[in-house]
């Protein structure tokens, strides 16, 4: 059930960002088309994140700290491009157009994600 929970959070927090930002485009024919992808890519998301985020924070370490955790921002958009990447390579409806997209989008996919988990809290 966790796992689900964390699927829609992804996803909703997806969504919000590409709502936001049109650099951060999600494609479909109808909205239930836009759903769907949402929620594949929130999967994709969160693979990302459990498997290839842990390794690149570990080995970043020392430039997370010397530069006060601001790296973390970087990292955070590099894992939203890698995701954009593998939707196109999966042939899902998601991309993100360059960097400064990605940054902005991951602070706000960390907040929704964020609230989101809160008010959702799986127990």
């Amino acid at each position: 059930m966790s796992f689900l929970v964390r699927v829609v959070v992804n996803a909703c927090a997806l969504g919000v960002a590409a709502w936001i930002f049109e650099g951060i485009e999600l494609t479909g024919d109808n909205k239930g088309q836009e759903v769907i992808t949402l929620l594949v890519v929130g999967v994709v998301f969160g693979l990302v994140n459990a498997i290839v985020a842990p390794i690149v924070k570990l080995l970043s370490l020392p430039f997370i700290i010397l530069t006060l955790g601001l790296l973390l921002l970087v990292i955070n958009a590099c894992l939203l491009l890698l995701t954009s990447w593998i939707a196109g390579l999966m042939d899902v409806g998601f991309h993100v157009d360059g960097l400064w997209t990605a940054i902005l989008g991951s602070i706000v996919i960390s907040i929704v994600s964020w609230i989101l988990g809160t008010v959702l809290k799986d127990d």
